[in-house]
């Protein structure tokens, strides 16, 4: 890189002065969640916020009126020097800046750089170059989720697809060889398997929603004791006997406005999860949120009497992909229910109910839509 030199002149109070944020920024840099390291016509460091300082292990004092080069020694991944290669200064005077790329700090730490050529005129001397820093960890993780997701996706879909192309190919092939009840065995299972990668898609799009934050509340008056009553008919319609369920409302409850769609897909995951994975009688209450609670509304808790959720799992419970057992599920719904329910304003917690299993527990916030207030 090429660096014109102009004395100590650039490391004295002005310097700092210029680096404190008021003045040069209009913002305190050190305030900025990502690494920022400005340096000035002459290609010495005249700012290296707190972040940067982070990042990079080097601290404020020692960057501070040093070389950028120094300063920030970073290599590409084939080990070159990035600032003599990239040549801010006396490279192409149409640049404008660099990319986000992956480069390299002292011991091979790696971080991802962007960069700005701010000129005094579109093809003159460059007046200031301002670095933007920050660490690879959250990519990573978000990498890692991603591919975890498809992984996921790609197991789920592989066994009812299967199933469906099977069943269907052997009915088209051979459909004078079976029975009435064969034939009828076989198209339910194809139904219930469409029914399987329906719901997996679904629940991609809520995941998708909910991660981007457009994930759409359309809210209506909803009775919630109401819809409790459907899901526990739904499970007794499915085999379940009546007496696994124990339904408390205390009246009088608040008005609920909220999306009744989603609501139902609140209940419905909380009470599946408590039949499949717990033991016992399911309790379902029904209460205004009470005085012990940050916000007023309508309080719903989900609880069982099975082996409960250990202790250290409990702060993984609403991330993706959790499972509580081997029962099986994609371990998504309990990451898509909590996405609602903050959707809706409100806050949902998992706790070890009085029969020691699990005890899910959410309240929805009073309020109108605003059309109405």
């Amino acid at each position: 890189m090429a660096v014109r030199t102009s004395g100590a002149a650039h490391t004295d109070a002005s310097v700092l002065r210029r680096c404190d944020g008021s003045e040069l920024f209009g913002v305190d840099p050190d305030d900025l969640p990502d690494g920022l390291v400005v340096a000035d016509e002459t290609g010495r460091v005249i700012c290296f916020n707190a972040a940067a300082a982070k990042i990079t292990a080097v601290s404020k004092a020692e960057a501070l009126g040093a070389p950028l080069e120094r300063a920030l020694p970073l290599e590409d991944l084939k080990g070159r020097r990035w600032w003599r290669l990239t040549d801010p200064y006396g490279g192409i005077a149409t640049r404008v800046g660099q990319p986000e790329r992956n480069l390299l700090l002292p011991g091979g730490r790696e971080v991802l750089v962007s960069a700005r050529y701010v000129r005094e005129r579109p093809t003159g001397p460059i007046r200031r170059l301002v670095v933007s820093l920050r660490g690879t960890e959250a990519r990573r993780r978000t990498e890692r989720s991603h591919a975890e997701l498809i992984a996921t996706v790609a197991h789920e879909l592989r066994s009812p697809l299967t199933s469906v192309q099977g069943f269907t190919a052997t009915l088209l092939a051979k459909w004078e060889r079976f029975t009435d009840d064969q034939k009828r065995l076989m198209l339910e299972t194809v139904d219930a398997d469409a029914h399987r990668v329906t719901r997996l898609i679904a629940e991609l799009l809520d995941i998708s929603r909910i991660d981007s934050g457009r994930l759409e509340v359309r809210r209506q008056l909803v009775d919630i004791a109401a819809a409790v009553g459907r899901h526990i008919q739904a499970h007794m319609a499915g085999g379940q006997s009546p007496d696994r369920f124990l339904v408390r409302i205390q009246q009088p409850l608040p008005d609920l406005w909220a999306d009744p769609d989603k609501i139902d897909q609140v209940l419905g995951n909380l009470l599946e999860n408590a039949v499949r994975h717990g033991e016992g009688t399911v309790t379902i209450e029904v209460a205004p949120a009470s005085a012990h609670d940050e916000q007023k509304g309508t309080a719903v808790t989900v609880s069982d009497e099975g082996p409960g959720i250990p202790e250290e799992s409990m702060g993984r419970v609403f991330t993706r992909f959790w499972r509580g057992s081997k029962r099986g599920g994609t371990g998504l719904g309990l990451y898509i229910v909590k996405g609602i329910v903050e959707a809706h304003g409100g806050t949902i917690a998992v706790g070890r109910g009085p029969g020691g299993g699990a005890q899910f527990r959410f309240i929805l916030p009073v309020g109108a839509p605003a059309y109405l207030s």
